[in-house]
Order: structure tokens, then C-alpha cells, then sequence
């Protein structure tokens, strides 16, 4: 009984460890990302302990490459399941949105109190890009060919790493400076309220923002609150309109909606602990989920945005029911298992039957009353067994009524061989007990 208890135990453990493993197997997704220093990298390892630290099945594989454009491109090619991309670049067609992750934001800078009217105006000006990337210069030229259509060709050129604001209005003779930091950053950036304090400032809206949105795909119209660069002197001094680009974590179209909403879920519930140090991804957003958006929403994401995510019971509600079955007729097999080991199974009173024929035909070889009174013993032991046991449950009444007409047929033939050997004595007597019975031999009347 200890030995099956043991096993029992042994058993249930198994199979909920085993179902534990079913139910978080693993999964594996593959993100690709640029340099290892960047924003994408880090925020992909980010991503990768939030998950391990919060017991999701979910698990990444971190894809480097030189840039951006090498993993966008391992993605295009099905190399990889996630990816970061800003949507002025190009855009796979089989991307969809988890999340939001950023903005990038256009300021356009000038210095003092000169203000600029509009983008024509920037024709006059030598213009400096103060941002990292070739594609950040090509944003602005299609931002101004877009505009008004200025005359002539505006002088626009990159800035050097570690240019300042000082040095781009002093030194370098720009008039206008277009800065693109991400949106989250400008909280942590106080370069913009030490120059306004010390050189002065102005930040000029876009009033072509919307019709500029609707012209170029994947840019989007944003609005900078009061103060955002600097709260003193206050920088913008009202709400500004400007333009700027999404930051996206995108997915592979073919992803099971299981894991997208998932992921979706995860990167939504740990905001905090996946926004990096620089500020980038502290302002995560849910995904769009209208279907005019520039890169759709994955199905699994919209589903948990929605709130129409199917819980666990309504997605495996049809498993679990098979599953119960399926434990119900495992367990009812153990079950008897079990009890044909561990309990003594009753006997049935039909064996019990044979038994008593077979002191029968014992009876009928007994050529003594010693040997006959010993049958007779052994048969009412027999009986009293059989009524004991039926009491308590030892003896089923499977073959009762056989037994019952055998007890009756050698309880007779006690009878009956009893009256016989009380009839011959002598001859009982003289075979020694064991023998066969004597045979008596009569002879006829005379003359029959």
C-alpha cells in the first residue's frame, strides 16, 4: 500500500510537471536589430530579461547586423521574427505592428528671436540637420520638396557628431537648425534650456503639419506641449504643431495571434522596465488598430488591445474538456489497477460449489462413520465460511444458487450414506475404514 501511495504521488507529479511543460513550452523568436550600441539592440535585450524575468514562454534570439537596413532586410527575407523600423524607411509588406515604441520629432530651430514663417522661407537659409543618419537628411529634403515648392535648392547639410546649438548659429553660420531627437529624450535633453537661457531660442511650429502627413507616407503629425525643450524661459511658449516618425516593433505577418498578443501584452505591461536609459521607449504606445493605418496592426495585437483576446478557458475549452475525459478513463483504469493489487478480490460462492460436489463424491467412497463424521465436518465448515464470508463482504453471490443445490445435494448423500453404513456394520467395520465399499451379493429364491 506504501509502495502504491508512493507511486500514486510520483504519478500526479509527473503529470503536472508534464502539463506545465505543455502549457509554457517555449517559443523562440528571432529579433533582428543593427549594431549592438544602438537603440534597437538594447532595447531588444530589454525586452529579452523582461520576458525570462516574467516567466513568459516566449524567449529571443538576438540577430546583430552592421545597421538597421541589414536587419530590416533579414526580416524582409524571413530570417527574423522581429524587427525595429521607423516609418519613413522602407516597410516590408508582410510587417505588423505590436507596439509604438517611439516618436521621432522635427524641431525646427532658429536662434534668438527670428522666427520662420513658414518652409519657403527655409530657401534663404543655410540649413544644418542636427541628427545621425543619411536618412534623417533625405526626411528633411522630402519634407521641404513637399512644402510650398520653394525656388531654388535648399543648402542643407548634416551636422558633425557633437555639434551644439552654439557653434551651429555661431561658428557654423547656419540660420535655421532641424533637430529629429526622439520625443521620450526631450524630457532628459537640457542642452535646449541652457542655450534659450544663455544664446536665446526659438522653436517655430509647421503649420503645413497635417497636409504634410497626408502627403508623405509615414510621417505624422505631431504636437509638442508648452515647455517641452525648456520650462525656463518656457519652450515652446504654447502647444506647437510639427511633424516627425513612428518608431514600430514590428512582426512577421504569419505569427500565431497566441504569440503576438502575448508580446503585445508584455511589452504593454512593462513599460517601464523597457525604456532605456537614454529615454528611448519611455513613451511605448499600443499599436493602431484602425485599418487605415500605415503598417496594420497585428491580428493577435488588435485582439488584446480590443480586449478581444480570447482568455485561456475560451481558447482550449474543447481541449481541456477531451483532456478530462481522457484523465477520467486514466484514472478509472488505475483505479482498477490498483485495486486489483492492493485488495483481496471477494471469492464467489460458485467456486464454493465444486468444493462441496467434490466432498460428495468423497461421501460416496466413505466406508466408515469416522470417516463420514470427518466429511461432514469439512462440509459445515465450509457453509459456515460461506455465511461469514457473504456477512462481511469476503464472498460475492456470484453462483449462490449453485452453490445452494450443491449444499442441498450433499447434505442429502451425508444422509443417505449415513443410514446405509448404519445398516452393515459388520462390514464397515472389517474393510479397515479406506476400502471400497463391500460388495453384497443376493441370491434368488429357489425356484425363482
Amino acid at each position: 500500500m506504501i509502495l502504491f501511495a508512493a507511486l500514486t504521488l510520483l504519478l500526479t507529479m509527473a503529470t503536472v510537471w508534464g502539463g506545465r511543460i505543455w502549457v509554457r513550452a517555449s517559443e523562440t523568436l528571432v529579433f533582428a536589430v543593427g549594431t549592438a550600441n544602438g537603440d534597437e539592440a538594447r532595447f531588444a535585450a530589454r525586452l529579452s530579461d523582461v520576458l525570462e524575468n516574467t516567466s513568459s514562454r516566449l524567449r529571443l534570439k538576438i540577430l546583430t547586423s552592421p545597421d538597421n537596413a541589414r536587419a530590416l532586410a533579414q526580416f524582409d527575407r524571413r530570417q527574423a521574427d522581429l524587427v525595429i523600423l521607423r516609418t519613413d524607411g522602407r516597410i516590408p509588406s508582410r510587417a505588423r505592428t505590436i507596439a509604438v515604441l517611439d516618436h521621432d520629432v522635427l524641431l525646427l530651430l532658429g536662434p534668438g528671436n527670428r522666427k520662420i514663417k513658414s518652409l519657403a522661407e527655409l530657401k534663404k537659409k543655410k540649413i544644418a540637420i542636427l541628427a545621425e543618419g543619411d536618412n534623417n537628411l533625405v526626411l528633411v529634403r522630402r519634407i521641404l520638396d513637399a512644402s510650398a515648392n520653394p525656388d531654388g535648392e535648399p543648402r542643407i547639410q548634416l551636422a558633425q557628431p557633437g555639434s551644439t546649438l552654439d557653434k551651429l548659429f555661431g561658428a557654423g553660420g547656419f540660420g535655421a537648425v532641424i533637430a529629429i531627437p526622439h520625443a521620450s529624450s526631450l524630457v532628459k535633453d537640457k542642452s535646449y534650456e541652457r542655450y534659450a537661457r544663455h544664446g536665446g531660442l526659438t522653436l517655430n511650429p509647421i503649420d503645413e503639419a497635417k497636409t504634410l502627413a497626408r502627403k508623405i507616407p509615414g510621417l505624422t503629425g505631431e504636437s509638442l506641449p508648452t515647455g517641452a525643450l525648456s520650462s525656463s524661459p518656457a519652450i515652446p511658449d504654447d502647444d506647437l504643431d510639427t511633424v516627425g516618425v513612428e518608431w514600430l516593433l514590428v512582426a512577421q505577418a504569419k505569427m500565431t495571434t497566441t504569440v503576438a498578443g502575448e508580446l503585445a501584452r508584455t511589452v504593454d505591461e512593462n513599460k517601464d522596465a523597457l525604456a532605456l536609459v537614454d529615454g528611448f521607449a519611455s513613451r511605448i504606445e499600443p499599436a493602431s488598430t484602425d485599418k487605415d493605418a500605415f503598417i496594420l496592426a497585428h491580428q493577435g495585437a488588435a485582439e488584446y488591445i480590443n480586449d478581444d483576446a480570447r482568455s485561456f478557458m475560451d481558447r482550449y475549452r474543447d481541449m481541456l474538456y477531451l483532456a478530462a475525459a481522457a484523465l477520467g478513463v486514466i484514472g478509472s483504469i488505475f483505479a482498477a489497477i490498483y485495486a486489483m493489487i492492493t485488495r483481496v478480490l471477494p471469492e464467489k460462492a460458485g467456486g464454493l460449489a465444486t468444493t462441496i460436489l467434490l466432498i460428495g463424491e468423497r461421501v460416496d467412497h466413505a466406508n466408515s462413520l469416522n470417516t463420514l463424521e470427518a466429511l461432514q465436518d469439512e462440509f459445515a465448515a465450509i457453509l459456515r465460511g460461506a455465511v461469514r464470508g457473504l456477512r462481511d463482504g469476503t464472498l460475492s453471490t456470484d453462483g449462490l444458487e449453485a452453490f445452494k443445490l450443491g449444499h442441498a445435494f450433499v447434505r442429502d448423500r451425508i444422509v443417505m450414506r449415513r443410514d446405509r453404513l448404519k445398516r452393515l456394520p459388520s462390514q464397515c467395520e472389517g474393510t479397515g475404514g479406506d476400502g471400497p465399499e463391500p460388495v453384497v451379493v443376493e441370491t434368488p429364491p429357489h425356484g425363482a
